[in-house]
Order: C-alpha cells, then structure tokens, then sequence
C-alpha cells in the first residue's frame, strides 16, 4: 500500500532562526525553501499528489501564484517539485482535479480534454479523471436506493466525465489514466466502480472518503472490490484515517493520498508529534504551545479588551521558552518548566490568568500532556535531521517553520510505520 503525499506548496525555510524568530534577509520563498524530501534527505512518500484546483489552473483561483502556475505547467511538476534528481525518480506523481475547491459549482471547470492536456503538459505519471463530488451517504440504503437527484447528477456527470477522459488519456499515452468513483451509498459507488472498469480502466481513484466514518469506508470498500476484478487496483483519495491504515490493507487499496500527518502537527489540539511504536504503530504527544504573544490575535484581543497588558504577556511567553530551552539544555528541572509553560498557556486556553484556572479541568488535563512530553523528552529519540537540528524547537506550537517542521517529521514516522506494516508482496502504484 503506496502513500502518495498530498502536496499544498509545503516547504519550510531551513535556515530559520529559531532564537531570533525570522527568516535570513533577503529569503527568496520557495527558491530558498526546503520541500520535505529535501530537509529530511530522502523522500517520506512513495510520491506526490497535485490537485489542479490547488496549483489554480484555469477558472479555478488556486494556492499557487500566477508565476507559479506558469511555471509548473512550463517545468513540469517533476521540476517544480525537486523531485528530478535520480534518487526521486521512482517516485510516482499523481494529478487530480481538486473536486472540493469547486464543490458549489453546478458544474466541473474543467473538460475531460483539457484535464488530460493539463497531465500530459505538467508530466504526470497518474491522473484521475474529472469528478464532481457527492456529499450525500448512507450506508443503510440496499442497491441503488436513495441518493438526491443532485446527488445522482453529480456521479452521472463524474461517470459522464470518466468515460471521455479515458480516451483523451490514450491519445496522449503518457500516464496512467485513474477513473474517479463516486456515489450516495456502498452499493451505487460499487455500481460507478463496475461501470468504470466495464468502459477500461484498471485503476480506480474513490473520492468522497474525506468526511466518511471508517466503517462506512469500509463498507464501500468490501462493496466495490465484490464488484469489480481483484486485478482492479483502487486508490483512496483524500484518506484520513491514518491511524487505522492498517485495518484497510485487507481491502486490497494500492495507494492513498493524504496530508493527514502534516496537517496534525499544528491542527490536532493533543496528537501532534509523532513517533514510532513498534509493529507499524505510533505513539503521540502534545506540542508545547508558546504563540508569538505580539503576532496571536487571540491574546492581542484581550490586551485591546483590558484583560492583560502586552508587557506581561510578552514576559509569560519569554519565561516559557527560556524554560523550555533550559530544560532541554538540562539546566532547569521539570517541575518549573511546567509552571512557566501552564502560566502562559492558561491565558491561550482560557483568556484568564494562571492564579484563577490553576485547578480547572482544562489545565489539569493540559498539565498532564504536558508532563508526558517533558518526561519523555521524544524530540532526543528521533534520529531525523528535523529533530536532529531543531531539537526541543520541534515540539514548540509556534508559527509555520516550527509547526511544519513537525509535520515533515510526522510525515518521515508515517512512512516508516507504513513500510512496517506493509507486506513486501505489495506491487507499487
């Protein structure tokens, strides 16, 4: 089973300075910026997924700039990317269309012609035909029952859509062409996933995973592989369930894209540094919050209210990062530690001084993560470059190049629990 990283121009600055807070003058973003197979030395995917609405081809106004849309259709995504040096070259680069970014269009905005003229430009290895997501699911429903009549719009338009791409994809023969699945129930997306391998295709790319409980994942799943090949390999398109990758390999999934482990070193309030737990598990911890108290609009919220003067929060979040820094360091004891960093964080979590929350369930319980990283130190058992370099600043929640840097890191421990997981009978994407 293939991870394919999910990208959204996800690089850091490898030269921050994490004492002074910035960036070296005259830093050129991207050009001077590290991608995370590039900081960490090797690549913690087996490729790359782009979404078209992403880069902002088109109608669609994506994260790239004009410039940068430009040049990754000029470069190609390969070169856009760094990933066109040998070592990355087995890596696979998938395309999709970006179906949320254009969720409450009445229609798609791309063509299948111009969908598959957009993967042959930019080098694609892999690209999903062009789909219009359905929100609409009930795994209750028995055959093709249900569904809204813009919920079967939308998967006729996708199959529509699919069955044109196809055959754009074999003029230009130069990627794998992936027919999307949609539908309201388990048993219509298995009436989708019989239909796109009846017109062609051997690769299957199911959208709509994102807000589906695992079961209901599941269910599709077992439905979909009952009504197509098992020679029919399947991808799963936005998977999120990261923790439970393992209970989805009996279904027979080739890949899966997702930015999951990224994204939940800064937007997972408990489980966001990650480490290796042994037989492809992993083991969570809370990172420290110490927000720039002149930059966070919360705190700079209550200065204008009156509740706190911008000195004493500025001296709070001073004293939590010495403390922090002296600990690691090994010049400070925990239990002090502790209190500089609950001082500062009962204002962030509650908009109140330390002396009134101080025995409140909310900073008991924050108490308690707190302890458990501080006690175990888990930035001095990871041996990656991140952590290597950044030590205790890797687990400090505070701004982009430290919260990224997590994330990259999380993205390498995935990896690694993926590969230990993963039968060596499994053919890549």
């Amino acid at each position: 089973m293939k991870f394919l990283f999910a990208d959204s121009l996800d690089y850091v600055d490898p030269d921050y300075d994490f004492l002074r807070d910035r960036s070296a003058a005259g830093r050129k973003p991207y050009w001077d910026d590290a991608y995370p197979h590039e900081i960490l030395g090797y690549a913690p995917y087996d490729g790359v997924l782009v979404s078209r609405g992403i880069v902002g081809d088109g109608p669609v106004q994506g994260k790239y700039s004009a410039a940068q849309a430009m040049r990754f259709r000029r470069a190609g995504a390969r070169a856009f990317l760094r990933l066109d040096r040998p070592e990355f070259a087995h890596l696979s680069l998938f395309g999709d269309c970006g179906a949320f970014t254009y969720v409450k269009s009445d229609t798609p905005p791309y063509t299948p012609a111009d969908t598959a003229e957009f993967y042959d430009d930019c080098g694609f290895t892999h690209g999903c035909s062009v789909d219009h997501i359905v929100f609409d699911f009930d795994d209750s429903l028995l055959g093709l029952a249900g569904g809204s009549p813009e919920a079967r719009r939308r998967v006729d338009i996708t199959l529509e859509n699919a069955r044109a791409f196809l055959s754009e994809a074999r003029q230009t023969g130069r990627f794998q062409p992936l027919g999307v699945v949609q539908g309201w129930s388990p048993a219509s997306m298995a009436d989708a996933a019989r239909q796109l391998v009846a017109m062609g295709y051997d690769y299957l790319a199911i959208g709509g995973m994102v807000p589906l409980k695992p079961e209901q994942i599941k269910s599709s799943l077992l439905a979909i592989r009952d009504a197509i090949p098992p020679s029919t390999r399947l991808h799963l398109l936005g998977f999120g369930k990261v923790d439970q990758f393992a209970e989805f390999m009996p279904f027979g999934v080739t890949s899966f894209d997702t930015t999951s482990p990224l994204i939940r070193a800064f937007k997972d309030d408990r489980q966001n540094y990650w480490l290796p737990a042994g037989a492809g598990r992993l083991a969570y911890y809370t990172a420290i919050r110490i927000p720039q108290s002149i930059e966070n609009p919360r705190l700079q919220r209550l200065v204008k209210q009156g509740a706190f003067r911008a000195e004493e929060l500025t001296r709070l979040e001073t004293d939590a990062l010495r403390s922090l820094r002296d600990f690691a360091a090994g010049q400070a004891d925990i239990e002090p530690t502790l209190q500089s960093v609950l001082e500062y964080n009962a204002v962030i979590a509650t908009d109140r001084p330390w002396v009134d929350v101080q025995g409140s369930s909310t900073m008991t319980k924050l108490e308690q993560r707190y302890r458990k990283t501080l006690e175990d130190r888990p930035w001095t058992k990871c041996p990656c470059r991140i952590c290597s370099d950044a030590g205790v600043e890797v687990v400090i929640f505070r701004a982009s190049n430290r919260n990224k840097r997590r994330g990259i890191h999380n993205l390498g421990v995935f990896k690694g629990a993926l590969d230990a997981a993963t039968t060596p009978s499994d053919e890549a994407a």
